[in-house]
């Protein structure tokens, strides 16, 4: 008896063509952002932050704050305003790219261990090199930032100081920094020339609020960061560095000792409860296969 063929199924004439499957072992790859839009985005950035601070002094002088010496609530809100314009205009850029998601800013897992490892040489280095510096340079090494912001006028000033400077600031300047200018000028020249130039732009955009003389370890620190960056493929040590050391300056700042290490651990655990529901809600980031670039 002979066998009948199985009938032949052809697909639909409207329906697309399927994409083929990724070979196994092959992460997909971020969106490779144009170089041009890191120095765009971050004018932009500040652009959207200059009307934040302008719309926030308009509502303060309304109130009947004085402008000319604002209070530390204008001067809060202020500056959150400026780390939430950094972040929509990493976002609106990336954009040009495909759809982001959170794992394309580096906000995805990474192997504990090295990463520690990492993050402590990358703080040890950046300590020794600041301490050189001001060494040599003999200069305070007192941070001035909270006490401008208000946070010496109430304990209600003191705490959301605390939070800016400990929290918000990290995040902000870390997924704008690190995720977003340095992953575009990456695209461009490579890692190292990436670093350093995003590291002198992060020493530069603080000299309104630090002293000419710091501005020089504030940059060696933003390089420090792009390379942990680069090295673990996760934005999470950067963040983790960058607010353990802004709660020491904090604290120091304070004349604070046993509450040292309460602040660093506060300050994590607050970033941890922001990131974990936004990265739980995109789902898992694809695994990256050894030596594969974020």
């Amino acid at each position: 008896m002979a066998s009948v063929p199985p009938p032949v199924v052809y697909p639909h004439p409207g329906a697309p063509p399927q994409p083929p499957e990724r070979p196994e072992g092959i992460a997909p790859r971020a969106p490779r952002w144009a170089p041009w839009t890191a120095p765009v985005a971050l004018i932009a950035g500040f652009a959207g932050a200059i009307f934040g601070a302008v719309l926030v002094g308009a509502v303060g002088a309304a109130t009947g704050a004085d402008i000319s010496d604002p209070p530390p609530a204008v001067n809060i809100l202020a500056t959150v305003f400026q780390g939430g314009a950094l972040i929509a205009s990493a976002l609106l850029f990336a954009r040009m790219a495909g759809r982001p998601r959170p794992w394309h800013f580096g906000l995805r897992a990474t192997r504990l261990g090295p990463a520690i490892g990492w993050l402590l040489l990358a703080w040890l280095t950046f300590i020794v090199f600041s301490a050189a510096w001001i060494s040599a340079l003999g200069l305070e090494s007192e941070d001035e930032l909270p006490s401008e912001l208000g946070a010496d006028e109430s304990t209600i000033a003191l705490v959301a100081v605390g939070v800016l400077v400990t929290v918000i600031a990290p995040i902000a300047e870390e997924f704008f920094f690190r995720a977003y200018f340095f992953g575009a000028l990456r695209n461009w020249k490579g890692v190292w020339p990436a670093a350093i130039l995003t590291g002198l732009v992060f020493g530069g955009i603080h000299a309104g609020s630090s002293p000419v003389g710091f501005l020089v370890p504030l940059a060696f620190f933003g390089f420090v960061l792009c390379l942990l960056y680069a090295r673990t493929r996760s934005l999470y040590p950067c963040i983790v560095l960058h607010a353990l050391n802004n709660a020491l300056a904090f604290s120091v700042s304070q004349d604070w000792d046993w509450q040292i290490p309460l602040v660093m651990l506060g300050a994590n655990a607050l970033i941890f409860m922001i990131l974990l529901p936004i990265t739980r809600r995109a789902g898992p980031a694809p695994a990256l296969p050894a030596g594969a670039r974020a």
